[in-house]
């Protein structure tokens, strides 16, 4: 058997930016396509969400992306991987959500539990909600708890919370059209048609094609972080596709990468400005490779899973940057050091403008 081909640890942040296509392949025109090839964009951040295709393309739109959501419906919004809310190919809703839903649904159910709602109330509440969206849907969350509430069933801000999402994961609702800034539930079948036949096996198997495309290099341990699954679901899926993946050797450790992925590196020099929780930044347990310590701050500060908007320039993060909307423009403060700021100063003011095309607003830099 041939020794693993060896890859330069260095080589890391450009060749997982490339499979990320932060340099914007001209062939990344379709939100649903680009969403494919990245293995799903993190979208719990409503602003930001659209942001990952604005770093991946050249010509679309925060507009674009949602008319593929909500009128196209090209892209759905929905819980998967790490029980957070991404958006996924619509026509990958068959096998990517019975994949993940059931054990969302699991854990929704004990926490209702935990958080002292009555036995079989959960189930009433599911039923109301089932019949609303039916006789008149789509709805909004507020108008669905209301609705639960009238039918006598008692909820509080937690409560209420994790009824939506449940009805959500148990496969009666999916986040469908707006009304004006809020996202509506929409009965399932109505939005997506009749589920397909599912078959575990096999969307194991699609889901290790999807993430070592998106992330490859990497290593089951990798696997099993990004997608909140255990690591013998993962390495199944990963051993049913082995002829199709290579082994390869990063320093003293192995990885996994498709077989025949493009070893070519786009031009040196790509500058991105990432948003929150920007799915480059979690497909891997460690982020080293990406992130230097005197970075780190930049990535997260404190406890919890909040991922901060960064820059970044071949695949290695630079510095941060923040952003609010006033008056219909967005206002955007730096956070790089002043050699950092004057070398990427041409590369920051294209993003800028870009980011301005993308949103269709004015941006304004602010000192920082």
């Amino acid at each position: 058997m041939a020794a693993p081909r060896p890859i330069h640890p260095a080589r890391l942040p450009r060749l997982r930016a490339a499979a990320q296509l932060l340099h914007r392949p001209a062939s990344a025109r379709n939100p649903a396509e680009i969403a494919r090839a990245i293995a799903g964009a993190q979208a719990q951040d409503v602003y930001a969400g659209p942001l990952t295709f604005r770093s991946r393309s050249r010509g679309l739109t925060a507009d674009d992306v949602k008319r593929a959501r909500t009128e196209e419906r090209s892209l759905l919004r929905s819980w998967v991987m790490r029980r957070t809310v991404h958006l996924i190919p619509t026509d990958d809703a068959g096998w990517w959500l019975p994949l993940f839903e059931p054990g969302f649904e699991k854990w929704s159910r004990r926490r209702l539990g935990q958080l002292g709602m009555k036995s079989g109330d959960e189930e009433r509440a599911l039923w109301v909600i089932a019949k609303a969206l039916a006789e008149d849907g789509p709805l909004t969350r507020p108008e669905l708890a209301r609705r639960v509430v009238e039918a006598g069933v008692e909820l509080n801000e937690q409560t209420r919370l994790h009824v939506i999402g449940l009805a959500v994961v148990s496969g009666i609702a999916c986040l469908g059209p707006d009304r004006g800034k809020t996202t509506c539930l929409v009965r399932r079948e109505d939005w997506l048609g009749p589920s397909p036949p599912f078959d575990r096996d096999a969307a194991l198997s699609e889901l290790a094609r999807r993430y070592l495309g998106a992330f490859g290099p990497a290593t089951d341990r990798d696997f099993a972080y990004w997608a909140g699954l255990p690591l013998r679901d993962v390495r199944a899926g990963l051993e049913s596709i082995s002829g199709e993946i290579e082994a390869v050797r990063v320093g003293e450790g192995e990885m996994l990468m498709m077989r025949g992925a493009s070893r070519r590196l786009p031009a040196e020099g790509q500058v991105r400005m990432l948003g929150n929780f920007d799915t480059y930044l979690l497909g891997w347990k460690d982020r080293e490779f990406s992130v230097a310590e005197h970075h780190a701050a930049h990535v997260k500060e404190g406890g919890g899973g909040w991922i901060r908007p960064v820059v970044v320039r071949d695949g290695a993060v630079v510095g941060g940057w923040r952003s609010s909307r006033k008056g219909g423009r967005i206002e955007v403060t730096l956070n790089l050091s002043d050699a950092d700021r004057a070398e990427l100063a041409g590369a920051i003011e294209g993003e800028l403008a870009d980011l301005a095309r993308f949103e269709d607003a004015p941006v304004e830099l602010i000192a920082g």
